[in-house]
């Protein structure tokens, strides 16, 4: 998923008037703060002024709460709020100011048609087809499974009408690279808050690290829970 978060980074980075963006972050944990790291560089790859606002809410599902924290975010200057959470209302949020937004797990453009840009989104089904098939003949394992977007498994919702086709052709580009692997979001140089240098220029971050994240990228704006 952090790579089609990369990719809807890169839609803000370019959407953006105001180079803030809004993050309605959900818990803690190293998903979500290699979510948030990974927006932020694909948006930083395309607006190096840009910055990225947090917010947390400490919830998986409370919509009220979601709502509110976009609200901050959008009065802290963000014209584009995107959220880890899988209500629409960070959206709706967006919308009802008349700004734009990027929403999670599913598409959610019937809740918020004039702001959402796109949404990187899940694509269970083949994943289940590759398991099933796995058991039918006898060789599914138990183990982990970290595939690319290149399986389909993660994506990008459709474009928003609003999306210029110059950004949909660049995003798409950049989707082509990753899946040929000429490029990964974490391949350094990458630095983080403090200016740090936490990946270096050739190196790559491995499977472990980034599981294992709990640090930001410069141009995060916000701290991490204890």
């Amino acid at each position: 998923m952090y790579q089609a978060r990369y990719l809807s980074g890169i839609v803000a980075g370019k959407m953006t008037k105001s180079n803030v963006l809004g993050y309605v972050a959900a818990q803690p944990i190293s998903k979500v703060i290699r979510g948030i790291n990974a927006f932020t560089l694909g948006a930083q790859s395309v607006n190096p002024n840009v910055q990225v606002k947090v917010v947390w809410t400490n919830t998986w599902y409370d919509p009220a709460a979601e709502k509110e924290a976009a609200k901050s975010l959008l009065t802290a200057g963000a014209d584009i709020i995107t959220q880890e959470q899988d209500t629409p209302s960070a959206q709706q949020a967006a919308q009802d100011a008349g700004k734009y937004g990027i929403g999670f797990s599913s598409d959610m453009k019937a809740y918020a048609p004039k702001a959402e840009l796109t949404a990187p989104i899940w694509n269970w089904g083949p994943y289940y087809a590759k398991v099933v098939e796995a058991v039918k003949n006898g060789t599914w394992k138990t183990g982990q499974d970290w595939p690319s977007i290149q399986s389909g498994i993660v994506d990008l919702a459709p474009y928003g009408d609003m999306v210029p086709q110059d950004v949909r052709t660049l995003v798409d580009q950049k989707k082509q690279d990753l899946a040929n692997g000429k490029f990964d979001v974490f391949w350094g140089p990458i630095k983080a808050q403090d200016g740090q240098t936490k990946v270096a220029e050739g190196q790559k971050m491995s499977d472990d690290d980034m599981l294992n994240m709990n640090w930001f990228v410069k141009g995060v704006v916000g701290t991490i829970p204890k």
